[in-house]
């Protein structure tokens, strides 16, 4: 069984920037990159707000460049998930899908959070082309047009406070007839006049054409009646679920699911496991900020090594 001085699970900004770092420090990390290396940015079109593109990228562009640059200083990829990972002593054993195990001295996990969609038919597919789960990524491609969010906790209200910044309207479509959200939230919501609540209303399906989303049919919950909206933007605003289910338990988690970390570093609740990305961060979920915790992941764990070379020394 081969034994690695660093493993990174998991892809994306963090995952990559991770690699980076421990490969140019010459300690021959492999990433385990799952069955969608690059994570979400894969499924993003333009991408305007990361440092050092002032026309922007395309989102699955830069995960393949920052794959190459990883590449370059010797990292090795494998395409396959982890099904079982053994914390409880070091090394650390991880067997993945297609029938590989390894030990690790460190483990650096950075699997990501999930969006959560609705199932719509073709919701996957518009992705990009008037779909979205993010209104920080996206919101600037709306500029004096209508969109619609879907969501009743503070997610969605965040939402759709923030898209006001660039929409003309945006209208809030809840299942039920009030929030679950904080009571600041709401205020801040019912107190901002481009928003309007639409109540009890689900959405049923997507319309669009070669240009992308063109309006929604929406059921009203109490009257049963299915009409057509307009719109130009559809946001899911129902919450993200880490990507933590493979650990069965083995690190300290907070109540959503989300890998707890140690004050303003990377270490977990197990020494010699870092987790960084999205994996551990509800509140910004960016790509640059995934790549500077992927960075102090790494730095950590070279120097957990060498801690541990010290005191054999």
């Amino acid at each position: 069984m081969e034994r690695k001085q660093v493993i990174i699970i998991g892809s994306g900004p963090a995952g990559y920037t991770a690699a980076l770092y421990t490969s140019r420090a010459g300690l021959n990390p492999i990433i385990i990159e799952g069955h969608e290396p690059g994570g979400q940015l894969t499924t993003t079109t333009d991408v305007e707000n990361f440092p050092g593109f002032p026309e922007g990228v395309m989102g699955p562009d830069l995960m393949a460049n920052m794959r190459a640059q990883v590449k370059r200083f010797g990292t090795e990829f494998l395409s396959t998930k982890v099904k079982d990972v053994n914390l409880s002593k070091r090394p650390f054993h991880i067997v993945c899908e297609n029938g590989q195990e390894f030990l690790a001295e460190t483990l650096i996990i950075s699997t990501g959070a999930s969006a959560k969609y609705l199932g719509l038919a073709n919701e996957m597919k518009l992705i990009g082309k008037g779909v979205s789960a993010c209104a920080t990524c996206d919101g600037f491609f709306y500029r004096n047009k209508i969109v619609h969010v879907v969501g009743g906790g503070d997610t969605a209200l965040e939402e759709a406070n923030f898209l006001t910044r660039f929409a003309s309207k945006v209208y809030l479509l809840h299942r039920k007839e009030a929030f679950r959200a904080s009571k600041p939230m709401q205020e801040r919501t019912f107190n901002n006049p481009k928003i309007e609540v639409v109540w009890n209303t689900e959405a049923q399906e997507i319309l669009f054409d070669e240009s992308g989303v063109t309006g929604l049919k929406v059921l009203n919950n109490k009257s049963n009646e299915i009409t057509e909206r307009k719109t130009d933007g559809f946001f899911l605003g129902i919450g993200h679920e880490p990507n933590t289910k493979f650990l069965n338990g083995q690190l300290a988690l907070d109540e959503h699911g989300y890998i707890k970390t140690q004050g303003q570093h990377p270490d977990t609740s197990v020494a010699g496991v870092f987790a960084c990305g999205d994996v551990q961060d509800p509140y910004y979920r960016q790509a640059i900020s995934a790549a500077g915790s992927g960075c102090q992941a790494a730095i950590r764990a070279e120097r957990f090594l060498e801690s541990l070379h010290d005191s054999k020394a």
